[in-house]
């Protein structure tokens, strides 16, 4: 293992491995800016407003007072209406793991990591190669993510291309997820009937329906269409979830020069208007609902118009719209570490590391697709998930900072010490030699003369996935609940070995 383990089980605790810490140290926006955003987006969902494409979603905004355009299926969203769904809106959206080990509290600037993006290929562990992602990688993933202590939700992260109805597709990876990870399990529905099975085996796992609302450990992402669409499927699912009062990330993903305009400032104001409209849908549904916020925008490669994953300017909106959430005072699910490397080499390595600092600079709440994504969003690589982690436990002892205390500042023993002693034995050392340092498992830190040739941070991540893969998979679930998910939900699919 990557840390040492407790009698839990889980990775012990330093100071900088908790999650939530909190900071606001990179803000790429004045104050100024910031409400000359937050007043545009008023203004942008008053005057242009919303296409809503799903019924419900359509009656919601009516009866909440919105102005509605039925034939052309427009929504225009009063100022008032929009501060009232924000105020209702919890400030503070908490995603609990099963076994309370690592809850992660979305609230001001608060920051926790998370993966993410849904890909479709993965890397393959045996080979290197791109391949199809199946059920298998979905259960891999998560055993990986149930270890790395600095990845503290799992956001579903790869498609299984091996389920074939799409009504089975959410309770398939929900179901594998949830039975090798105790961490919160977050993910994109494919359908409503599937939304509604994944809620109803959660129900089963928390025993009611009323403990999982107490305390849910699953949370999902529907999504808002740039530009300025809600479409039936997702407008469907999003007042589904919000009337059963589960916490539901309204993201948007406008793409500078394509869905969005070309620049960062007016991507930015996309981002915040829509992601309001997604949190005034969520309000008018439910009044109180956890609604999360969401920012999943990027830039166009301007020879190709292709989307892009990498780039320094994802991470300045991410940050940028983490300002703005914390000006409305509503949970953020952010974005960062991705890279446009198709495979795991030195873009991978500055691209991943450059945008989770920058985005954890922010105070961004939630920062998914923030290990093992990369290929613009399309590919998994479990080497990369593991490198990742320790790219993100650097970052945690950033954002912890430098405590200065008469005991840390150690002048006293300076002074008793006096000068050309040194300090190697001191009680000083012992007592803070453990806590004060990041200590990398994958960095080679010994001199060269002692180095192997194959022993640096890659091929010690390749042998890191293989001892998981090695080991005994058992399951996180109650056999007994296990037992009855797999009776009432028959479309639950054994894995096919790869």
């Amino acid at each position: 293992m990557l840390m040492p383990k407790n009698h839990s089980g889980h990775p012990s605790a330093l100071p900088h491995q908790s999650p939530g810490l909190s900071v606001a140290a990179y803000q790429p926006l004045d104050a100024a800016a910031v409400h000359r955003i937050a007043q545009a987006a008023f203004d942008v969902l008053a005057r242009s407003g919303m296409a809503v494409h799903s019924d419900t979603a359509l009656e919601a905004f009516h009866r909440a007072g919105a102005e509605i355009d039925r034939e052309n299926r427009i929504v225009r969203l009063s100022r008032a209406l929009v501060e009232d769904a924000v105020a209702s809106n919890p400030s503070s959206v908490t995603l609990y793991s099963r076994d309370g080990e690592c809850d992660t509290v979305l609230e001001g600037q608060r920051v926790h990591y998370a993966t993410g993006g849904t890909a479709i290929y993965v890397l393959d562990p045996d080979t290197g190669q791109r391949r199809d992602s199946t059920l298998q990688d979905v259960i891999l993933n998560a055993r990986l993510v149930d270890v790395l202590e600095n990845i503290h939700a799992f956001t579903l992260n790869v498609f299984p291309h091996d389920v074939q109805h799409k009504d089975d597709i959410d309770v398939n990876r929900f179901f594998h997820a949830l039975e090798h990870t105790t961490k919160h399990v977050m993910g994109g529905p494919y359908s409503l009937a599937g939304c509604r099975k994944t809620v109803r085996m959660a129900e089963l796992i928390a025993g009611g329906a009323e403990a999982l609302r107490r305390r849910p450990f699953i949370s999902f992402i529907t999504l808002i269409i740039s530009p300025f669409k809600i479409d039936r499927d997702y407008g469907e699912m999003t007042c589904y979830l919000a009337r059963e009062g589960l916490p539901v990330v309204v993201p948007t993903e406008p793409i500078c020069g394509t869905t969005a305009p070309v620049t960062l400032a007016g991507n930015i104001l996309m981002h915040v208007a829509e992601t309001l409209a997604g949190i005034a849908l969520v309000q008018c549904v439910n009044r109180g609902a956890p609604g999360i916020c969401g920012s999943v925008g990027s830039i166009t490669n301007l020879n190709t118009m292709d989307h892009l994953g990498g780039p320094i300017e994802r991470a300045m909106i991410s940050a940028a719209v983490a300002q703005m959430a914390q000006h409305f005072e509503l949970p953020l699910y952010s974005t960062a570490g991705t890279t446009d490397a198709k495979a795991v080499n030195v873009q991978t390595a500055y691209e991943s590391a450059l945008s989770n600092a920058l985005v954890a600079l922010s105070g961004a709440n939630f920062i998914h697709d923030a290990a093992g994504l990369m290929e613009s969003d399309l590919t998994v690589s479990y080497e990369k998930l593991v490198i990742d982690n320790e790219i993100l436990g650097m970052c945690q002892r950033v954002l912890r900072g430098i405590e200065v205390t008469e005991e840390t500042l150690a002048a006293d023993l300076m002074i008793e010490k006096g000068p050309s002693e040194d300090y190697m034995m001191e009680d000083h050392t012992l007592d803070f030699m453990r806590t004060e340092f990041f200590v990398p498992q994958l960095a080679n830190r010994d001199k060269r003369e002692l180095m192997q040739s194959d022993d640096d941070a890659l091929a010690r991540a390749k042998k890191f996935v293989q001892e998981i893969r090695s080991a005994p998979a058992a399951s996180r679930l109650d056999s007994r609940v296990r037992t009855r998910i797999l009776e009432t939900f028959p479309e639950i699919q054994s894995p096919l070995p790869l």
